[in-house]
Formats: C-alpha cells, sequence, structure tokens
C-alpha cells in the first residue's frame, strides 16, 4: 500500500493532468475537491463531496478522467468512490459488466466499428473512423462554390468543439463533394489530435444500428456508444425524416455531446429549414451553428477538377479537351470524374488520340451536355442571316422560291430544336397554321433525303443555330 504522503503527491500529478484539460472553473468546482483515499496497487479510492459528483464526472468527463487515472497509477487501476456518511465504495461505470454492449457491437454488421466499452486500463480504447484515405483536404479541390465549407472545415478540424461552427452542417445537391469535405475534416482532426475519437457513419448506418439495438433491447447501449464519440460526422442527416425513434436517440447524442463540448458534423441535401418530417427540436439544434452550401462547380473549378483527375489518371489531355469538357459538362463532380474515366477508357480501348472529337462522342452518350434553350426567333434569325433574306421579306406573303424555302427550313428546325407545337411555329412564323408548318417539315426532310447539297446546308445552319 503507497504511504499517504506519497498518495497525496501521485493524486497531485493527477490533478495536474486534469487541470491541463478542463476550464478553472470546471476544475474547481468538480475536481479540486475530492480528496484521495488510499491505493493498494489496484484499487484506489476517492473521497467525493456527495453522489451527484459521481453522477456528473461519469457523464461529462469520464473518458478522459480514466486515462489519466490509468496513465498515473496503472493500467490495472480500478476505481471506487466514497460518499460522505455513507462511506461505501461505489464502482464507477468502466468496472461494469460489458457482455450486453460487446453482444450488441458483434451483432451489428452494419457497421465495421470496434466497441470502444471494453473495460478502460485493461484494452486502449480504439474507434474504426469509417474514413476513406482517399478523401483528404490536400486531394480536394477548391473553389468559389465551396470555399464557405471548406474554410469552416479548417476551422473545425483546429479546434473541434471549441469553434463557432457546432454543429457545422453542410447542404448541397448530391454529387458536390459534400462527403470528402466532412471526412477531409475527420482525417484533419485525427492528424492534429490523435487524442480524440472521430466517427464517420451515415445515417443510413445509423439508422440501421438503431434498428438492431431496438431489436434486441440495448438502446441504452447504442446512445452510449455514440455519447464516446468527440467528432460525430453524420452524412445525410435528410434520411432521418418520419423515423421517429432514430431522431429521439440521435438528440440525446446530439444533446450529450453538445453539452460535453464536442464536434458535430452534418451534411445534408436540403437545408435545415427545408427538412421535413423531423422533430423541431433537432432541426432547432441543426442551425445553432453554421449551414454551409455547396455549389454546382463553376467553370474555374471545374478546369482544375479535370486537370487533377487527368493527372492521377496519369494521362495528358490537351487544354482544349480539358476546357471542351469544363464548357459542356453541367453535372456535378461525380459525373464529371465519370465522363474524364469514360473518355480516358475509351481512348485506351480503342487506341485513339484523346481529342476534342472523342470528347463529343463520349458525352453525348454519358452526361447531359450544356446546351443554350434554342427560341424559334433564334432559329428564323439564324436562317435569314444564312440566306442573306431580311426578316420582313421572310414573314410577309411573298411566295419567291428563295423565301418560301428558307421558311420551310425554319419551319423543320423549330420542329427539331423546340418543344413548340406546330401551330405556334407556324403563328411565329410568317402567321401560318399547323397544316403549313407540316407540309413544310415533310418537304424538308425529303429534300434531305435526296439531294446532298441541301443536306450539307441544312447541317450548317445546325451548327449556326447550336453555336458548334
Amino acid at each position: 500500500m503507497i504511504d499517504s504522503r506519497r498518495n497525496n503527491d501521485v493524486w497531485q500529478a493527477c490533478l495536474n493532468r486534469i487541470k491541463e484539460q478542463t476550464s478553472q472553473e470546471e476544475f474547481s468546482k468538480w475536481f479540486a475537491p475530492i480528496i484521495p483515499l488510499e491505493f493498494d496497487g489496484t484499487n484506489l479510492r476517492l473521497k467525493v463531496p456527495n453522489e451527484s459528483y459521481v453522477t456528473h464526472i461519469e457523464k461529462n468527463y469520464l473518458k478522459f478522467f480514466s486515462q489519466i487515472i490509468y496513465q498515473i497509477y496503472g493500467q490495472q487501476t480500478r476505481l471506487f468512490y466514497a460518499v460522505p456518511s455513507v462511506e461505501e465504495k461505489m464502482p464507477v461505470a468502466v468496472t461494469a459488466d460489458t457482455t450486453a454492449i460487446s453482444q450488441f457491437n458483434t451483432r451489428t454488421d452494419t457497421a465495421n466499428i470496434k466497441n470502444p466499452f471494453v473495460i478502460p486500463g485493461l484494452k486502449k480504447i480504439t474507434i474504426d473512423p469509417q474514413l476513406n484515405p482517399n478523401y483528404t483536404f490536400a486531394t480536394h479541390i477548391e473553389g468559389e462554390c465551396n470555399r464557405l465549407a471548406r474554410s469552416a472545415g479548417m476551422s473545425v478540424a483546429l479546434t473541434p468543439g471549441s469553434s463557432p461552427f457546432n454543429p457545422l452542417y453542410i447542404y448541397g445537391d448530391s454529387g458536390l463533394g459534400k462527403t470528402h469535405i466532412v471526412q477531409a475534416i475527420g482525417h484533419e482532426v485525427r492528424e492534429r489530435h490523435p487524442e480524440l475519437q472521430v466517427l464517420y457513419v451515415s445515417t443510413n448506418k445509423f439508422q440501421a444500428q438503431f434498428q438492431t439495438a431496438y431489436k434486441n433491447g440495448e438502446i441504452t447501449d447504442f446512445i452510449r456508444f455514440y455519447q464516446m464519440i468527440d467528432v460525430l460526422i453524420i452524412d445525410d442527416i435528410q434520411e432521418l425524416t418520419g423515423k421517429a425513434g432514430t431522431q429521439n436517440a440521435f438528440f440525446n447524442i446530439f444533446n450529450h455531446l453538445q453539452l460535453a463540448g464536442k464536434q458535430l458534423i452534418l451534411t445534408s441535401d436540403k437545408p435545415p429549414v427545408e427538412l421535413k418530417d423531423i422533430e423541431q427540436r433537432l432541426l432547432t439544434r441543426f442551425k445553432w451553428g453554421l449551414s454551409a452550401r455547396i455549389d454546382t462547380p463553376d467553370y474555374e473549378t471545374k478546369v482544375k477538377i479535370i486537370r487533377v483527375k487527368a493527372e492521377h489518371m496519369k494521362v495528358n489531355i490537351s487544354d482544349e479537351v480539358v476546357n471542351y469538357l469544363a464548357e459542356n459538362i453541367s453535372a456535378n463532380i461525380r459525373e464529371i470524374e465519370g465522363a474524364l474515366s469514360s473518355l480516358v477508357a475509351n481512348a485506351s480501348f480503342l487506341g485513339r488520340r484523346i481529342s476534342t472529337s472523342l470528347a463529343k462522342e463520349v458525352l453525348k452518350v454519358y452526361v447531359q451536355l450544356n446546351q443554350k434553350e434554342i427560341s424559334i426567333g433564334h432559329i428564323t434569325e439564324t436562317v435569314c442571316r444564312y440566306f442573306n433574306i431580311d426578316e420582313e421579306s421572310f414573314n410577309s406573303s411573298k411566295r419567291t422560291r428563295e423565301v418560301a424555302q428558307a421558311r420551310q427550313i425554319a419551319m423543320y428546325l423549330a420542329k427539331q430544336h423546340t418543344k413548340s407545337p406546330l401551330a405556334a411555329i407556324g403563328a411565329a412564323i410568317g402567321g401560318r397554321n399547323h397544316a403549313t408548318v407540316l407540309h413544310s417539315c415533310k418537304a424538308v426532310t425529303n429534300m434531305i433525303e435526296t439531294d446532298k447539297v441541301f443536306k450539307s446546308q441544312i447541317e450548317e445552319i445546325e451548327k449556326l443555330i447550336l453555336g458548334k
């Protein structure tokens, strides 16, 4: 048994460590009043003013408090409290039977998360953070579309739980890089604060775990599991819609982590105000921190993404092709990456050079190209310019062969490239009826099939209309 003086010296070393990890107010209120009674090499007895100290310490400080105890007194230490007037030993939660918790984690095969509810001191607490090694800030492309979310994420990574961005709520359409940013935050936190437990989980996986816990009567264990996390990242929080039980469990987890100064990071496809069938008390908390939107990448960002991905794939792509892809792909980042992969694969398998021509062929079947909305007015203007006919003559009742044919071509192209009904096309082109438009379309179609020169003219006019 350690003598009284030695016992006090060792306890003072613990207090010094505790003081480094708590505020002055927390330390003075909850730790300074604790008195070490005895330590026999295994069992450490601490005297506390009342039972509320035990409850509060277990709820808010148990993780780091127990770690300090094991570091100073040894990994085999078992901690007991003594309450005045009762003077009975009160084993802390860390010595409790963990069989049920272990069974819960073993049966929950929807997540590959290691169970932290082993007896602290006998085994190091470790949690698989579930982070993709490729999703870091180093591999993330910054642009105007995501600058706020990225900057806030870096701020959170520097001081998780202490920044004003808690929770950090990042939202935007699917495929814009929300998951990349939040996982990058997780990696950054682990590098800067290796002592913190980080966990990324999708809402669907969280829901599956909840259902398993509910079925097995282990909701309390499920909630306690997540209350152990220092930085909790929940992806696609909108999936909580209509799931009352899961929402209630998440509310308890959210509240506990917030009060304990832990960091929450959420993603969604909608801002908090647009979420439906989610409890108001949760929506209110989602608005406590910062809501940062991620938009569709602008032209400059798309160019950066294409170049970086091409470099990663070790292929050379000319500026002309890069610019063509950036100008014509209006989709999200995920589809930009997919289109580039498809382009490289086509070039490799077909033995072709990566050119603008090949890019056009690939994009026709892979993504929706950017196309300006084409109007009947734009078509008639282009046709008149091509045939050098003034619009007054074009829309008049003149029936000269040149003007009549120009009108027929304009009607045909309007039918091909607009969604306007025949009657609307006829009304816009010389006030003709739908029967005239139908006749004109048939006449032009017949000439395209029989006259190569005429077909070539139509193709030239179409290029002018489409801006190619």
